[in-house]
């Protein structure tokens, strides 16, 4: 079930890993519930690539990320890195990982503490990984707001004197100060206007090849997952529908549900957007504390049969460095 590319090495191997929420029902609570966030999904991802997850909203992307960072303990399932399996970790033993991957979250209002000015923001994580000597931090804050393109400054300011875009940069120079091999970027750009969004973009790709980074991008805008992406993985109610390189996957989608997401994004050509026809599904997204027998998708396909409603369909590798869960694509 493990993808393979073409690349140096695998930086972090998921295996079957899964993360259910246990939730109380009812009016006063009597009833047990749960939510299957994911359900076995495995991958690797590749040092130095930028590996995106879409799907619509709460298909599990953000608690794929959550659980492979280890803010969410997964239920069962393996993240192998640098030959440690993140999830048996305790606490103590997990805090020396965590210096080496880092997130970058949607709000960063929210991830900034108003009563710090930027450059005690920037300069924590460095003193608490004692990445630098006393004397070096202000040098170092001042390195990091290069890097994201802020003026020295700005160490001096408070979060609510900045606008959205020079929040994330600040959130982006913090996760930095950390000298992070792998960064999750949970819809690190969806809160912010679109000419902002641009510079963000190009910030990340610029760090990524400065640092070699390697990212996990979490985003529902697939004009922006084509432009960043080496490779894409889709997500329907906690599994994959396919993975494969950006190319393969926008130019010859081998799922249904990706059809249908390729489908809803506009063309710039005005005269093939009023002549091209559309997929538009049917019906809402099951609950995940519900989800249906059989392949999950079975409910909205439009090519279901059905052995689909019955037996989950099989990760299989359908080669090119593609692999797809799905009963109706050829083997």
């Amino acid at each position: 079930m493990t993808i393979h590319q073409q690349t140096p090495e695998a930086l972090l191997k998921i295996e079957n890993l899964r993360k259910y929420f246990y939730v109380k029902l009812g009016a006063f609570g009597d009833k047990a519930g749960v939510v299957h966030a994911l359900d076995r999904i495995s991958f690797d991802i590749f040092k130095g690539e930028t590996l995106s997850l879409v799907g619509e909203s709460g298909c599990g992307k953000s608690t794929a990320g959550f659980t492979i960072l280890q803010l969410h303990k997964p239920t069962e399932g393996k993240v192998l890195y640098d030959g440690a399996d993140l999830a048996t970790l305790s606490e103590k033993e997990l805090r020396a990982y965590r210096r080496r991957l880092q997130i970058v979250f949607q709000d960063p209002y929210s991830t900034l503490n108003p009563r710090m000015t930027v450059g005690d923001c920037i300069a924590e994580p460095v003193r608490f990984h004692k990445l630098a000597a006393k004397k070096d931090i202000p040098a170092r804050v001042d390195q990091l707001l290069a890097d994201v393109g802020l003026p020295a400054r700005f160490a001096n300011r408070y979060p609510h004197e900045l606008s959205g875009g020079q929040r994330q940069r600040v959130v982006i120079a913090r996760a930095l100060a950390c000298e992070p091999e792998f960064l999750v970027c949970d819809e690190a750009i969806s809160a912010l206007d679109v000419s902002i969004q641009a510079q963000i973009i190009n910030l990340l790709q610029d760090l990524q090849e400065k640092y070699g980074l390697t990212y996990l991008f979490i985003a529902h805008d697939l004009a922006v997952v084509r432009h960043i992406s080496d490779r894409v993985a889709v997500m329907y109610l906690g599994r994959f529908a396919e993975i494969g390189p950006k190319d393969a996957v926008f130019n010859a989608p081998l799922h249904p549900y990706t059809k249908a997401l390729l489908s809803a994004v506009p063309e710039p050509d005005p005269v093939g957007e009023r002549t091209r026809q559309r997929q538009v599904l049917q019906g809402d997204v099951p609950s995940p504390l519900n989800p249906p027998s059989g392949c999950h998708f079975h409910t909205r396909c439009p090519v279901a049969m059905e052995i689909c409603r019955s037996q989950v369909p099989a990760w299989r590798d359908v080669g090119g460095g593609r692999s797809v869960s799905c009963h109706a694509v050829p083997g």
